[in-house]
């Protein structure tokens, strides 16, 4: 195997997400609806499993503290196991919505599968809620959160840690619109 080749493509797979049709439009929507939510003094709420929990984490906190939209996740190990030993771990997060959300609140959801169970029962109870919902996902395009979603981040990809990585791009990409440059102080 020559890794010169295998590292072409692989990374290849990254500039192909980074310049899929319709990203920027999509950007462009998050980050509006990002402002909208912070003028009218609402919040982000961010969840995910696994990897996709770490990048909601690190969402929350960088939109929050750069973006200045008030965010949060659902990553606490107590709310976790208090919810998923009450409800049962395929609703912790649609709990955790029906108890932090108010209106105008936004979900943002990120599953590379885009099936996560509890995912996909957060964004029907916050469909039903009137929320507007954010997906990251990758995998199948026709995954269910993806068409539960208003704004739907998608990468046509099976590959977990490119798909992870890109939505990590698009995520901190929002935040540095809402900073309005790239390079900035974080003090």
């Amino acid at each position: 195997m020559s890794w010169k080749n295998w590292l072409q493509d692989y990374f290849d797979r990254y500039k192909t997400a980074l310049q899929a049709d319709g990203i920027a439009e999509k950007l462009v929507a998050f980050h509006d609806l990002a402002v909208a939510t912070r003028e009218a003094g609402g919040k982000l709420m961010f969840a995910g499993n696994g990897a996709s929990a770490s990048i909601a984490s690190h969402a929350r906190v960088d939109f929050t503290k750069q973006g200045r939209v008030q965010a949060i996740d659902f990553n606490e190990p107590n709310l976790i196991t208090c919810l998923s030993n009450d409800f049962g771990f395929e609703n912790f997060m649609a709990k955790a919505v029906e108890y932090y959300a108010d209106p105008g609140d936004v979900l943002v959801l990120i599953s590379v599968s885009g099936r996560s169970p509890n995912a996909v029962k957060a964004a029907e109870y916050a469909r039903a809620r009137g929320l507007t919902i954010v997906s990251f996902t990758g995998s199948a395009p026709d995954n269910p959160l993806r068409k539960l979603s208003d704004i739907d981040f998608w990468l046509e990809s099976r590959a977990y840690n490119v798909v992870e990585c890109v939505h990590m791009v698009w995520l901190m990409t929002v935040v540095d619109m809402l900073v309005g440059k790239a390079e900035y102080a974080v003090t």
